[in-house]
């Protein structure tokens, strides 16, 4: 179950000894209690009466009483790899990664390398600050310590009850146009280069030439899932294309098909899934920011809108949630 609650109601919350999985402003973090949660920063959500921006509400995630036991794990770049071996034998993994840091470039580039990664969900997203606001850096923060964090991912692995289950599920509006196939040489997040149809071009030319949308992200099909990569932005200076999550040699890319409004393709897309009470949804704050969602709702789901989302891997422009069954 996820609401929104105010600094009051979460600290209520955590000296009671519940789990949570909590995002908010690093000025609300800060002043919460110590207990079982993990957190990290975030100002944007979808709430019940529409998306908003705030330093004052906080979005908490109960772990419901399906689960019998939790750990918390703090995981530096050289210790992501490691993930995977603190599984729970039934159960599923919370994530928080501080956007742009070095843990959030190695996972990115490498998480689907690892061994047992793929073995049950690991689920979460990429924490973010205030657009407006520069001089803010992500952040995560662990509960258990008391400590606000800027290098470290934080893990809350969870063991559920053996008579239910967890799936993760993603939801993505994007589809690849038939247009020009786009490979790289490199892995990254910024490129000068790229092929188009086998030929080697500027990519910020082939950008400028051809008119093309950043809001519409790269498309890459992975064995039948639609996995976006999202564009950043051009450096006027260096001419690098930048992306928030990264491109890879081997692997096809397509700009995705252009929809009249993305605000109703959006908000289809999730009716369209009946999603019945999630445990836990976040969404893109790209999503929020080209569908004009401040004040406007998105189906009745109450999520984090975050700087990537994780379903076993780094997404962008997407919308992830769990579901717990029954087996």
């Amino acid at each position: 179950m996820t609401k929104m609650l105010t600094l009051a109601e979460v600290s209520t919350l955590i000296l009671s000894g519940t789990n949570l999985y909590i995002a908010g402003s690093e000025q609300c973090l800060s002043q919460l209690p110590k207990g079982n949660w993990i957190g990290g920063t975030i100002p944007y959500f979808m709430t019940e009466a529409g998306g908003i921006i705030s330093h004052e509400k906080i979005l908490v995630t109960r772990l419901p009483e399906q689960i019998e036991k939790i750990s918390i794990v703090s995981y530096s770049e050289s210790t992501l790899p490691e993930i995977p071996s603190n599984y729970f034998d039934n159960g599923f993994s919370l994530i928080v990664i501080p956007a742009f840091s070095d843990v959030h470039l190695k996972f990115a580039k490498e998480c689907s390398t690892w061994s047992g990664v793929f073995n049950q969900p690991l689920v979460g997203w990429i924490t973010g600050t205030d657009l407006s606001i520069s001089s803010d850096t992500p952040k995560v923060m662990n509960g258990k310590t008391g400590e606000l964090i800027s290098d470290r991912a934080l893990v809350m692995h969870a063991q559920l009850s053996k008579e239910f289950s967890v799936s993760a599920n993603i939801i993505n509006i994007f589809e690849q146009n038939n247009g020009d196939s786009i490979t790289f040489e490199n892995t990254g997040f910024e490129t000068e280069s790229a092929f188009v149809n086998g030929k080697q071009v500027s990519l910020s030319s082939y950008i400028e030439e051809n008119k093309i949308d950043l809001q519409l992200p790269l498309v890459a099909d992975y064995m039948g899932a639609m996995i976006n990569v999202s564009f950043r932005d051009v450096d006027p200076l260096t001419k690098k294309v930048r992306f928030y999550a990264p491109v890879f040699p081997g692997v096809t890319y397509k700009l995705a098909k252009p929809f009249d409004n993305y605000e109703k393709k959006f908000e289809s897309a999730l009716k369209s899934q009946q999603i019945d009470s999630p445990l836990f949804a976040c969404n893109c704050i790209l999503n929020f920011l080209y569908a004009n969602l401040e004040g406007k709702k998105s189906g009745d789901i109450v999520s984090a809108m975050t700087f990537g989302e994780i379903a076993y891997m780094l997404l962008n422009q997407t919308f992830v949630y769990i579901t717990i069954d029954r087996r």
